[in-house]
C-alpha cells in the first residue's frame, strides 16, 4: 500500500515494510525478519516522524528490546506466530488504560499515577507476544470525538494536517496508519474506538460490552466503556479481540460468558441477505454533498454482494445517541472524576471542566426518565434489527479541519457523533471499516453494526467489504 498525503504527512510503502500480523508472521517463520529487528525499526519511524501529539509516554526502546529477549526465549521464533497469536507484534495502548511499565495520565498531567499492574486486556496482549510500544495520546479523560483536547498537543489526521484526527482515541488510530504500530487499544463510550477509525484510514472494532474486561481503564462512563481494537485490516481485530476477551471477577460489568459466548458464524459472501440503511431523508451530511455520495456508494457496493437494502427508522437511534449527553450519563462521566475534579480544578482543560460540570445538573427523576426512555428506544431499535443481517451508517458524517473545531468545539463534536453515540447505550457491537477516499485526499468510512453478540460475523462482513472496496484516490 502506498499513500501520498498532504501536510505533515507520512509516506509508507512496500521498502518501510507492512506492520500487519499476517506479513509479520510470514517474515518471522521464514527467518528473513526478527522481532528484535522490527522493533529497531519501529523506533527508527517513530523517531524520524515529524508529526506531533502522538505519543505520551514511550516505551524505552532497550526496554522493548529486553521484552523482545524474553518472547524468544519463550517460543522457538519460527513456531513463535502459531503459539502465540500477537507474536512480536509491536501495539500500543490509549494512555487511559493501564500499563505496569508506564505512567497513566489520561492526557491531564497532574492526574498521572503508576499502575502496580497492567489492564488485563494489556497482560493479556503481552502474553500473547505482543511488544508495547508505548502510550498514545487523546483527548482529555476521554472526553471527545475531535482529538484536539490534549495538554500533550494537538493530533491530526494521518492523511492532511489540516484536518482532525477524530477522537478521543485519536493517536492510537493515527499510530497504526502511520505504520507506527501493528494494532493499538483504545477505548470507545460514544464512538471513540470507531470516529478516529475513519479519519485514518484503519478499522476500529468496538465489541460487545463486557467481552473484554475494563479493569485498569480509566473510567469515561463506566457502564458503557469498552475496549477497543485498532488495525489495518478486520482480520487483526478479531485475532486481537479472541486474545483479549474472557470474564473477569473483579470487574462488575464483565460478562459471566465473555470467553465462550458465540460471537456469530463468518459471513458468506454467496447469500442473500437484507441489511438496514439510512432513508435519504435521514442522511445527514452537515452540508458535505461528497460524504453522501460515499455513503451510498457503500450501500451499492453491498447490493453487489447480494444485499438488498431496507431503508430503517432511525428515529430510536438518534434519540438514544442525544441522551449520551443529555441524560444521566454525563453525570456517570463526572461520578468518577468528582474527587480529582473538586480538588484540582485548574488542572483540567477548560473544555473538559465545561463538559464534567453539566453532571453536576442531573436530578434523580432525571435519570429515571432518561433510564425508561431508553429503554423504549432499545426495545424499537432492536426490533428493526432483529429482520436485518446488519446495518450500516457512516463513520462520520463529513471531515472537519483543525480550524473548524477551535470555532465551533461542542457543536462540531456533537455533529461528529450523529452516527455513534448511540452504539453503546443500546448495547450493540460495531466495526469501522474504510470506504476509500474523498476527493480532499481524507479517508471516510462506514461502520457496520448489530446487535451484541455479533461480533466474529461482523468482522468478516467488514473483510468482505474492506476487500471489495473501490478506493477513489482523491487530488
Amino acid at each position: 500500500m502506498t499513500a501520498a498525503v498532504s501536510g505533515d504527512a507520512w509516506s509508507w510503502s512496500a521498502e518501510r515494510g507492512s506492520l500487519e500480523s499476517a506479513t509479520l508472521a510470514a517474515l518471522y517463520r521464514s527467518g528473513t525478519l526478527r522481532p528484535a529487528d522490527m522493533v529497531r525499526s519501529v523506533y527508527a519511524r517513530v523517531r524520524a516522524s515529524t508529526a506531533n501529539g502522538i505519543w505520551i509516554t514511550l516505551t524505552p526502546e532497550a526496554e522493548a528490546l529486553e521484552a523482545v529477549a524474553a518472547l524468544e526465549a519463550r517460543a522457538q521464533p519460527r513456531l513463535g506466530p502459531d503459539q502465540m497469536p500477537l507474536y512480536g507484534l509491536p501495539f500500543a495502548v490509549k494512555d487511559n488504560i493501564d500499563t505496569a511499565s508506564l505512567p497513566t495520565t489520561a492526557a491531564c498531567p497532574d492526574f498521572s499515577y503508576t499502575p502496580a499492574q497492567s489492564a488485563p486486556a494489556v497482560a493479556a496482549c503481552q502474553a500473547a507476544g505482543a511488544i508495547l510500544i508505548g502510550k498514545t495520546n487523546l483527548d482529555q479523560f476521554a472526553t471527545g470525538l475531535v482529538g484536539t483536547r490534549s495538554p500533550y498537543g494537538s493530533c491530526s489526521s494521518a492523511f492532511d494536517a489540516r484536518y482532525i484526527s477524530g477522537g478521543s482515541s485519536s493517536r492510537s488510530a493515527v499510530s497504526v496508519a502511520r505504520q507506527m504500530v501493528s494494532f493499538a487499544l483504545g477505548t470507545d463510550t460514544g464512538g471513540s474506538g470507531r470516529i478516529p477509525a475513519g479519519y485514518n484510514d484503519v478499522v476500529g472494532l468496538k465489541p460487545t460490552r463486557g467481552l473484554v474486561s475494563t479493569t485498569g481503564l480509566v473510567p469515561a462512563c463506566r457502564s458503557l466503556d469498552c475496549v477497543s481494537v485498532f488495525a489495518s485490516r478486520a482480520a487483526d481485530t478479531q485475532t486481537v479481540l479472541q486474545v483479549m476477551r474472557g470474564s473477569d471477577d473483579m470487574n462488575a460489568f464483565s460478562r459471566s460468558d465473555a470467553k465462550t459466548a458465540d460471537l456469530g458464524a463468518p459471513w458468506s459472501p454467496h447469500r442473500k441477505f437484507r441489511f438496514g440503511v439510512l432513508a435519504t431523508r435521514e442522511q445527514e451530511f452537515f452540508g458535505h454533498d461528497e460524504s453522501a455520495e460515499a455513503y451510498n456508494d457503500a450501500i451499492d457496493r453491498f447490493v453487489k454482494l447480494g444485499g438488498s437494502p431496507v431503508a430503517i427508522d432511525f428515529a430510536p437511534f438518534r434519540d438514544a445517541g442525544r441522551l449520551l449527553f443529555d441524560g444521566p450519563w454525563i453525570a456517570e462521566r463526572y461520578a468518577d472524576l468528582s474527587a480529582f475534579v473538586q480538588a484540582h480544578p485548574d488542572s483540567l482543560l477548560p473544555i473538559t471542566r465545561q463538559i464534567l460540570a453539566t453532571g453536576t445538573h442531573i436530578s434523580g427523576p432525571d435519570v429515571f426518565r432518561a433510564q425508561h426512555q431508553l429503554k423504549s428506544l432499545a426495545r424499537n431499535a432492536w426490533h428493526q434489527l432483529t429482520e436485518l443481517a446488519f446495518f450500516v451508517v457512516p463513520t462520520a458524517p463529513r471531515p472537519y479541519t483543525l480550524d473548524e473545531v477551535s470555532a465551533d468545539p461542542i457543536g462540531i463534536n456533537t455533529a461528529i457523533g450523529h452516527y455513534s453515540y448511540f452504539v453503546n447505550l443500546l448495547d450493540l457491537c460495531a466495526i469501522a471499516v474504510p470506504n476509500g477516499r474523498l476527493t480532499n485526499g481524507m479517508p471516510t468510512g462506514i461502520t457496520v453494526i448489530a446487535p451484541a453478540l455479533s461480533d466474529h460475523t461482523l468482522i468478516s462482513i467488514a473483510t468482505i467489504f474492506h476487500d471489495h472496496a473501490n478506493v477513489r484516490h482523491g487530488t
